[in-house]
């Protein structure tokens, strides 16, 4: 499906060029994208099967509008108002004929009769009551809205035609909150609240200064910080200085989004307030989400739609300010109700609003306006369910999306839970139950999180040395299970192990080298592949394996990850204290035969494994860290106070991190940055 994608893009001073920027990115693996960001490009609809227009209600979409007229095709309504657009393509060009004639056409006599009195300079232009929406939406093929209240807002216009509700993708940055509190000047503890993005004063600024105010009363270190351009018209220095707020107050203003990003991770507390609202959804919003801040929205338009438990609503109008003040002053005053309101918030962006299910959901839902397939929306059972005609990306080439997050088990009935015993029954020697009791709680939890199978389902185990490749046919019910370990390529081992039990299995181990080697499989044949406490030995290129990897499992199939935790509580106990944070890191002796056996080469933190599943085409549906053995560690609690201090965060830090992924594409980038230099 070729589409031709119609936004401006950064340097352009605007959230939706942000939100482009980022949608094309994840959109492209999906289909045949080609981006139009300004009006010098030329345009022959002819190439493509669709066109996407990303209208604001500002200049910079003066482009898109105009091409969404002469080519109609999907709109995306970033709000429901475009008059200020209407206004740069008309007034500012000297046409107030065309001015006139687009205010009769949306309004009627009373709107000409308004607009006459705009010409002769007697009124402003009713901005408010005169949406202009009429004539792109009479062109429109459908629309794309991130709402329920966008969808009303269409149908109010008139538009009867499709609409897909589709969420605002979130951004999930990364920032050390504790190195911009410190180029702040700020200590660990100190409050700091942010109001982020152009500063306008229907963001209601001037309550939130009021709020403050009352704030330092009760929590005299609070400090504030407003991180935008501010709007020309509104006199915030001189608001600021009057409510004699200079010494708690600064004014950044525009930012590059590094910066922007990294003032909002200082931040313990962001208001994100405002009105009136046309519907629109708010980028900083969400990066405040991604990021874990606690915060506060104004109770209307879409805002209100948002999990009661992700965010802080504030009703607008009566109350407001002294709202604002209570809010504030909760939040500063215990850190640990902060926390957990951010912490639920970055969950649900992670989950509800991540890039990769927003751009399938367009992808889908763009796919079937194409074939004619679309239906009309109907409202959501919940207030925040997303609409559209598809939850998952499609995979590559003409697949269909993964339908599901684990292949079909042998029966309606999960799988019983294995017993610690029955995994040690399988060790064939002293030595080898030496293995199984350090690592037994490991290996446990592995068979836990492995996605059952069924009897067409076929299972690699890479590294596989028969301690937990029984299970996967008896207890898991794989209809084939394959091994594989290190070797000269094209040899094949057949094992069998007799458990204490009696239980007999055999098995295929195909020899190769997994980060030089192609893996001796075809294109999706497993549904489920085992990469175990393996990936920390390489030495040269992990991302081969990852690759060969993606290309043996089915779609939708999945990879089960587990490999040491550098970032854990004793790694970071250990590096503290002036020791290595690994927690392997010894030079391995020869065997009298001369054998030497990889060492960890590299050990990683969970973030780095939710990274590296992503660029290898993975969605990740589980990522845990867990322990080697059940063991209580009260040592290591004093780390705990020291991230929580910090306001750094305390999950994922056992020894060991478990990784699911479900396979959603092709690899995305084969080297990644943060991985080769």
């Amino acid at each position: 499906m070729r589409v031709a994608f119609f936004s401006p893009l950064p340097p352009c001073r605007s959230g939706i060029a942000d939100y482009s920027e980022t949608l094309v990115e994840h959109l492209k693996p999906l289909v045949d994208l080609e981006v139009f960001a300004d009006a010098d490009r030329p345009f022959d609809p002819s190439r493509f099967d669709i066109a996407l227009y990303h209208l604001g209600n500002n200049p910079h979409h003066s482009f898109v509008y105009e091409a969404a007229l002469r080519h109609p095709g999907v709109v995306v309504m970033h709000e429901s108002n475009l008059h200020h657009l209407i206004a740069e393509l008309t007034i500012r060009r000297n046409d107030w004929d065309a001015y006139l004639r687009a205010c009769e056409y949306e309004g009627g006599p009373p709107a000409l009769a308004h607009a006459r009195r705009v010409r002769a300079l007697e009124v402003g232009p009713d901005y408010e009551g005169v949406r202009m929406l009429r004539r792109v939406l009479e062109s429109a093929r459908a629309v794309v809205v991130h709402s329920q209240f966008m969808v009303d807002e269409m149908h109010a216009a008139g538009f009867g035609g499709p609409i897909a509700r589709i969420p605002h993708g979130a951004w999930i940055p990364q920032a050390d909150r504790n190195a911009w509190r410190y180029r702040l000047g700020l200590d660990e503890t100190t409050p700091l609240i942010g109001v982020f993005g152009f500063l306008k004063p229907y963001k209601r600024i001037a309550e939130s200064l009021r709020a403050f105010r009352r704030l330092l009363r009760v929590v005299p270190a609070a400090k504030m910080i407003l991180v935008g351009e501010p709007h020309p018209e509104f006199p915030l220095q001189s608001l600021i200085h009057t409510l004699g707020l200079s010494a708690a107050v600064r004014v950044m203003g525009f930012t590059p989004i590094q910066d922007f990003t990294g003032y909002m991770a200082a931040c313990d507390i962001v208001l994100n307030l405002r009105y009136p609202t046309v519907g629109e959804s708010s980028g900083s919003l969400l990066r405040a989400f991604g990021l874990g801040k606690a915060v506060l929205v104004s109770g209307v338009g879409a805002f209100q739609e948002l999990p009661d438990d992700v965010c802080l609503k504030v009703p607008v109008g009566a109350g407001e300010e002294d709202l604002i003040f209570e809010y504030l002053n909760l939040l500063a005053s215990r850190p640990d109700v902060a926390r957990a309101l951010g912490d639920r918030a970055a969950r649900y962006v992670k989950e509800e609003c991540n890039w990769d299910r927003v751009a399938g959901l367009y992808a889908s839902f763009l796919r079937s306006v194409v074939e004619g397939s679309q239906c009309k929306t109907q409202p959501p059972a919940t207030s925040h369910q997303p609409l559209a005609t598809g939850d998952q990306p499609p995979a590559t080439g003409d697949q269909p999306p993964a339908t599901g997050d684990q292949p079909p088990a042998t029966g309606d009935q999960p799988p019983a839970p294995i017993a610690p015993a029955y995994v040690a029954s399988w060790a064939a020697n002293t030595e080898a139950l030496g293995y199984v009791d350090t690592h037994l709680t490991r290996l446990v939890k592995t068979l836990e999180i492995t996605p059952p199978g069924g009897a067409e389902d076929r299972i690699l185990e890479m590294g596989a040395y028969l301690q937990i490749t029984p299970a996967l046919r008896s207890k898991l019910g794989y209809g084939c299970v394959r091994g594989c370990y290190y070797g000269p390529a094209g040899k094949i081992d057949r094992r069998s192990a007799t458990s204490t039990e009696g239980e007999s299995f055999d098995c295929e181990i195909d020899l190769f080298n997994a980060e030089k080697d192609p893996f001796p499989y075809p294109d999706g044949h497993f549904a489920t592949v085992l990469c175990c406490e393996l990936i920390e030995h390489l030495t040269e290129d992990p991302m081969h394996l990852m690759s060969e990897i993606n290309r043996i499992v089915k779609p939708g199939g999945h990879l089960v990850l587990t490999t040491p935790n550098i970032g854990s509580l004793r790694g970071i106990a250990a590096i503290l204290e002036g020791y290595h944070p690994g927690v392997f890191t010894a030079y391995i002796r020869p065997r009298a035969d001369g054998e030497v056996e990889a060492r960890h080469n590299r050990e990683y933190a969970p973030k780095e494994i939710e990274r590296l599943l992503l660029n290898s085409g993975f969605t990740v549906t589980l990522l845990e860290t867990g322990p080697f053995r059940q063991t209580p560690r009260p040592e290591e609690g004093w780390v705990l106070n020291l991230l929580e201090r910090f306001d750094l965060p305390k999950d994922l830090r056992g020894d060991d991190i478990y990784a699911v992924g479900r396979k959603t594409g092709a690899v995305r980038e084969r080297y990644p940055d943060w991985l080769y230099a």
